[in-house]
């Protein structure tokens, strides 16, 4: 039962010697074994490099040699972030047989406070969905009823800690690519500030949007981990060289006098009675614990979906065109230069990614240009502009995390309706703010998930408002029933 644990709870046994890294290795692969044919978490699995590093790990502890903050922790990488000389595909066939040279920063910052890779996890291809269903290979499942999605992009990295196939994962945020798998699969889902994590190495998808941050299985993991991952890179333009604190010195419990402000936007039509019920609930238990709560507006929230989707396809457009079949990837047979171009892009790329392309490059068009995408920048100053204005009174703004519970396979056939369903999370990334996901309850067996939105920066804030939340909450620390029938 060694994969249950947390990794606050792993280091500590590690630390007294009452475990093994390779130990919590092979409980985690043993766990992967198991599960992950019902839950299809992994792109990619690399077990046995996994267990001879675990075993280096335990080799330098044994000689009294220091090791990294994380060291001897299985955890799982999202398939969009560079791994030298392990697969990377962005779950797309035009990447299907990709191999990068090099590391991520963040691949290198955990290998340098010795987390222990276990694999590549699923995702919407080229971080493009809300469902995980655009992978060009499979659908990952929600383990806590496989029957429904696990929210995407970054679903597998979601479904695999919530199944304790790892103990921890990494997923990137682009518009709500981990707090809505977070909030649909029950675990703590971070989007940090823009600029707080390196983005170098991560396959881009919305270079002005994209943010990576941690999934884990509780508040203290959250914060033990973003201390890992956290850090100015020379090496990313868009780093911010700012002072990285101790984020678990903010794991006080203490909101007294802590100001919230409650969006009325993010309560209106379109969000599920219970997702509300249980997010006005959470509420109330900050407010029991000394917090201020008051409702407030932030008036171009409904803004929000229309400048993302001319915003981020615009930039997807630009990033992607770099997949020609010439110097990587996957090529198309053809007769001649400009048919190889062509079938290599028609034939590589899936639908979801070809119509994003197609929107962004309209967008970006002579004569268009100023219309929709200039445009869509200016409205995006204003909806910063309204958090700006917010956070002059409140240090924390609560909302629902997604407006509904996972849904079914396949039962989301009208483009704008999954759209929607990052209504309440793409404010954040426009704003370019931290915000994190945590579970506040259930819909039936379905979890729910709490959004705490900060200012620029101020992680240290949201992580105690949420961790005096989980601390007081007293909803039960439930698991999915996988391998016994629990899940449907």
């Amino acid at each position: 039962m060694l994969e249950k644990l947390t990794v606050s709870e792993a280091l500590d046994k590690l630390h007294k010697k009452e475990v093994s890294s390779r130990e919590l290795t092979e409980a985690a692969l043993a766990r992967i074994s198991a599960v992950d044919q019902e839950v299809k978490a992994f792109m990619t699995v690399i077990g046995d490099q996994a267990l001879a590093e675990a075993a280096t790990l335990d080799a330098r502890r044994l000689n009294g040699e220091t090791v990294g903050p994380l060291a001897g922790i299985p955890m799982a990488l999202k398939d969009n972030m560079c791994t030298k000389g392990i697969r990377t595909t962005c779950s797309s066939k035009i990447l299907h047989n990709f191999i990068p040279p090099y590391d991520a920063t963040v691949t290198t910052l955990l290998k340098n406070a010795g987390a222990v890779l276990l694999g590549k996890t699923n995702l919407d291809e080229f971080a493009m969905g809300s469902s995980t269903e655009n992978s060009a290979y499979f659908t990952t499942r929600n383990p806590w009823d496989t029957r429904c999605v696990p929210g995407g992009s970054s679903g597998g990295s979601a479904a695999a800690v919530i199944a304790d196939e790892a103990f921890f994962a990494l997923g990137s945020d682009t518009g709500g690519s981990i707090r809505q798998p977070a909030a649909f699969c029950g675990v703590v889902g971070m989007k940090p500030t823009y600029g707080r994590v390196s983005r170098y190495g991560l396959i881009a998808f919305a270079s002005s949007l994209d943010q990576i941050g941690p999934f884990t299985k509780d508040v203290r993991d959250c914060a033990l981990v973003l201390n890992s991952i956290a850090a100015h890179d020379p090496g990313d333009s868009t780093s911010a060289n700012v002072e990285t604190p101790d984020y678990t010195s903010f794991l006080n419990g203490n909101v007294k006098g802590m100001k919230i402000g409650v969006p009325r936007e993010y309560f209106a039509e379109g969000i599920e009675s219970e997702v509300k019920d249980a997010v006005r609930k959470a509420l109330d238990v900050l407010v029991s614990l000394g917090a201020e709560a008051e409702e407030i507006s932030l008036p171009h929230t409904d803004y929000g979906i229309p400048v993302y989707y001319l915003i981020a396809p615009a930039e997807a457009s630009s990033n992607l065109a770099r997949y020609d079949g010439v110097q990587y990837g996957f090529r198309a047979e053809a007769d001649n230069l400009l048919d190889m171009y062509k079938k290599t892009r028609s034939q590589g790329f899936g639908t979801e990614v070809k119509r994003r392309i197609m929107l962004g490059t309209y967008a970006l068009s002579s004569g268009y240009y100023d219309a929709y995408y200039l445009k869509a920048l200016k409205v995006r100053t204003l909806i910063k502009q309204d958090f700006d204005q917010a956070f002059e009174k409140y240090d924390v703004i609560l909302t629902p995390t997604a407006p509904t519970v996972a849904f079914q396979a396949g039962t989301v056939e009208n483009l704008l309706t999954m759209y929607l369903n990052d209504i309440c999370t793409i404010p954040a990334n426009l704003a370019g703010l931290p915000a994190v996901s945590i579970p506040c309850g259930f819909a039936g067996k379905l979890p729910v998930g709490l959004q705490l939105i900060g200012k620029p920066f101020d992680e240290g804030t949201i992580l105690r408002a949420a961790y005096a939340y989980e601390q007081n909450s007293g909803i039960e620390r439930k698991k999915p029933g996988l391998g016994k029938g629990g899940a449907a």
